[in-house]
């Protein structure tokens, strides 16, 4: 799924489940909301450790959700590769398809935002 078509699916899925889910998944996606806002560590960070923990856990959504807000926050290319090599390293060689798929939604992302 390219980027401007997961951030339209996203939201269209994510009001559907708001709107039609329990107390449980409304307070979930509450904490999940919260938990990167600044904090003893700032948000910037959040979002990088939440890359790396996307890269390790291989959901590309995830990588391409905290890509976008780490390329928003002000992140370089080449802090976000550093992030990625972290990430294989942790996550080790079954990561490399998602780090693949990283590199090219870095690009796409800095082609639609204007984010260089």
């Amino acid at each position: 799924m390219r980027y401007e078509e997961f951030k339209k699916y996203r939201q269209r899925m994510n009001e559907k489940i708001l709107k039609e889910g329990s107390l449980i998944t409304k307070r979930f996606f509450a904490l999940d909301s919260s938990v990167y806002e600044d904090g003893v560590l700032p948000a910037k960070t959040k979002e990088l450790l939440g890359l790396v923990a996307s890269v390790v856990l291989r959901c590309n959504d995830c990588i391409l959700y905290h890509l976008d807000r780490c390329i928003k926050l002000g992140y370089s290319n080449g802090e976000l590769y550093e992030a990625l090599d972290v990430a294989m390293i942790v996550g080790g060689s079954i990561t490399i398809p998602h780090i693949r798929y990283a590199y090219e939604m870095i690009d796409e992302i800095r082609s639609k935002t204007n984010e260089k």
